[in-house]
């Protein structure tokens, strides 16, 4: 099934969807139906904002929300948090952002589904070009910094090259960006 048909599928399926749905996003031939996230979650993707809001450039916004769409690829993402230009972020439409405009993706990793984040993510963004993203597992309490998408030779895909794990407390350089993570938190039952 091509990409703009599995769009038309995934947006009747919103349209049915109950509450407390927060969107869908388009791997391949599968459509992922995403829920709210929790109060912890969304407290790291708030924290990250406000460091990345007090060094970013004036032509740059961290956004909590918002889409990536990469259709030759037949990619739709909702990353926790992206950075892009402003003058990209005001434009006057409904569209996702293009992934040649996004700076950072950060994913803060859910505790029911993992594996979308450390796999089909870590696939995805590479191939839509995207070049850095930060990953953040509260269960864990682990950062991973990533950057240098390109092709991978273990397979037909992406991935990102270059990898730098932290833990929660250290101090996270990604791209020019420092985040302190001090006041990070594991899930609650994971401590």
């Amino acid at each position: 099934m091509d990409y703009e048909q599995m769009r038309k599928y995934a947006d009747e399926l919103a349209a049915h969807a109950p509450d407390p749905f927060r969107g869908y996003e388009i791997s391949g031939d599968e459509i992922i139906m995403m829920m709210s996230p929790s109060r912890p979650h969304e407290f790291i993707a708030l924290r990250v904002r406000q460091q990345l809001d007090r060094q970013l450039p004036t032509h740059l916004v961290a956004h909590t929300g918002g889409e990536v769409e990469d259709p030759s690829i037949g990619r739709l993402r909702r990353p926790d948090l992206l950075v892009v230009p402003d003058e990209v972020f005001a434009e006057d439409t409904m569209a996702p952002f293009h992934p040649r405009d996004v700076a950072l993706v950060a994913e803060i990793v859910s505790p029911s589904n993992h594996s979308t984040d450390y796999v089909e993510k870590m696939h995805d963004y590479p191939a839509m070009g995207i070049p850095l993203c930060l990953l953040v597992d509260p269960r864990k309490g682990t950062l991973a910094a990533l950057s240098d998408p390109g092709p991978d030779p273990a397979c037909e895909g992406s991935r990102y090259r270059t990898r730098s794990d932290y833990a929660f407390g250290d101090t996270v350089t990604i791209g020019d960006w420092v985040i302190e993570t001090g006041d990070l938190h594991r899930y609650p039952g994971d401590r």
